[in-house]
């Protein structure tokens, strides 16, 4: 009798079901408008290219105008930040995102080089803008449980996005950069459509009018008060510069040693193809190991791999250092964006999301001017032995941020956000009912859930039921 073959597919069904199954059906829809607005992220990503060639500026004067796009985001996310938890999640999005559009057309047509560098930093505050109330609806839906793998889902789309954008940008440039700003701003547009016919409101509402007394506002000062967020907000900051210094002096490095653009596009391709395809895996991987060695691995990989810059001398190797900073990031983004989230209260969190995303904005911001000065006043090796030295100083911040009087932080906060049963059964009722009726013909009663009162936008910190979690990506 012959030995039956090992049956792969039922494993894998259970691979799919564990890496993308038991999230809310809202979720796969803001997931689809990240993907579709990165799939036309063409003017960020060419504009310094663009300013150099097309308008002939200096690279002093692109250097000048890419900072103000820095300078714009870091206004941009405080802001939306505190749109998001005043206005609203959604309307917070909608009116960035239309406005990041209209931005973008605008700077396509401007010439003059201050005006370019005004629209620059109205288009970074515009986008920028959006990004605390993604995180905040994303935070409001999925369960603490599955929060990595939400953010890792979502930074996997982020991903996909740019490795296809970057490609399609480079053949529309050939017919003209004006294509570019019409092609970013078109599919900003259709991100904002998915989002007001797809998401509803996320916002929790504070329905007992006791408990709305005797809860304490949430201020911005009431972050940045927020020692083990702040702590957390540092760190992240510390690897978004080591990014940022690796990413401005590797192409200086290569083009020094006579490499071609062509070939430090080849090089930097690892980063977008290791992501698309290790994401996923590596999550399933690093479900349930310690979050702290998980954060402490992620920063001494981003450190290494830039230290190792310092004795690259072929692309291989070159390619090698890009892989082992991957690794770290593939594994860091995720669960540093769940930690986010877990630290956020309920009520506050577009403010939080943020104050987190400035780390992000001041590192755009301060990276350029840092690796530009240590390249021209002490060489290549400082800024690789910086890098390092950042790396290292973050893996310790993280040792320190999840222990002790900071780790009983952590625990208190994980508490608090956990929502009594009840609650997750009115939250997901609500949003179910939201989307029926949205679907439903005019005139046509939706059976089940009322949307009224709170129960339309309640606390939504918990999945939908099982037929909206496993509804697929595109559904």
């Amino acid at each position: 009798m012959a030995t039956p073959a090992p049956a792969p597919l039922p494993r894998l069904r259970t691979a799919v079901r564990e890496s993308v199954g038991g999230l809310p059906r809202t979720f796969w829809w803001l997931w689809t408008s990240t993907l579709v607005n990165r799939l036309g992220s063409f003017v960020v990503t060419f504009l310094t290219l663009y300013l150099t060639t097309t308008r002939g500026f200096s690279p002093a004067v692109a250097g000048l105008v890419v900072s103000a796009f820095g300078l714009g985001g870091v206004f941009g996310a405080i802001g939306g930040g505190v749109l998001a938890d005043r206005l609203g999640r959604r309307p917070t999005l909608l009116a960035a995102q239309s406005l990041a559009a209209l931005t973008t057309v605008l700077l396509g047509y401007t010439t003059q080089p201050e005006l370019i560098a005004l629209v620059a930093a109205l288009l970074g505050l515009t986008s920028n803008a959006a990004r605390p109330a993604i995180s905040a609806i994303m935070a409001d839906l999925v369960p603490g449980a599955d929060r990595v793998r939400a953010f890792s889902l979502n930074y996997w789309a982020v991903n996909i996005g740019f490795a296809v954008s970057a490609s399609v940008a480079g053949a529309l440039s050939a017919h003209g950069y004006l294509l570019l700003f019409y092609g970013d701003a078109i599919t900003t547009l259709l991100c904002a459509v998915v989002v007001f016919l797809r998401i509803p409101e996320t916002r929790p509402e504070r329905a007992v009018p006791q408990e709305t007394a005797a809860e304490p506002g949430v201020g911005l000062g009431t972050v940045f008060r927020d020692g083990p967020f702040i702590s957390l907000v540092g760190l992240t900051f510390l690897l978004s510069m080591v990014i940022g210094l690796g990413q401005i002096a590797l192409p200086v490095v290569m083009g020094r040693q006579g490499y071609s653009a062509s070939q430090f596009g080849l090089v930097v391709a690892v980063n977008g193809a290791l992501i698309v395809l290790v994401q996923i895996p590596a999550t399933r991987m690093i479900k349930g190991r310690s979050r702290t060695g998980v954060l402490v691995a992620a920063s001494l990989l981003f450190g290494l791999g830039m230290a190792l810059c310092g004795l690259a001398g072929s692309m291989a190797f070159y390619a090698l250092t890009v892989g082992v900073w991957t690794l770290g990031e593939i594994i860091w983004t995720p669960v540093n964006q769940a930690l986010v989230a877990e630290l956020s209260p309920v009520h506050g969190r577009g403010r939080y999301q943020g104050v987190f995303s400035l780390a992000w904005q001041v590192s755009a911001f301060l990276a350029p001017l840092a690796a530009g000065a240590m390249l021209a006043g002490w060489g290549a090796g400082s800024v690789w032995t910086t890098c390092a030295l950042l790396g290292l100083l973050a893996a310790g911040g993280y040792v320190a941020l999840t222990r002790g009087r900071s780790g009983r932080h952590l625990a208190a906060a994980r508490a608090a956000q956990a929502a009594p049963a009840a609650q997750l059964a009115q939250t997901a009722q609500a949003v179910q009912a939201v989307q029926a009726d949205r679907a439903a013909p005019p005139g046509a009663s939706v059976t089940g859930a009322s949307v009224t009162g709170t129960s339309a936008t309640g606390a939504t910190e918990s999945r939908a039921d099982n037929s909206d979690a496993t509804a697929p990506a595109c559904s």
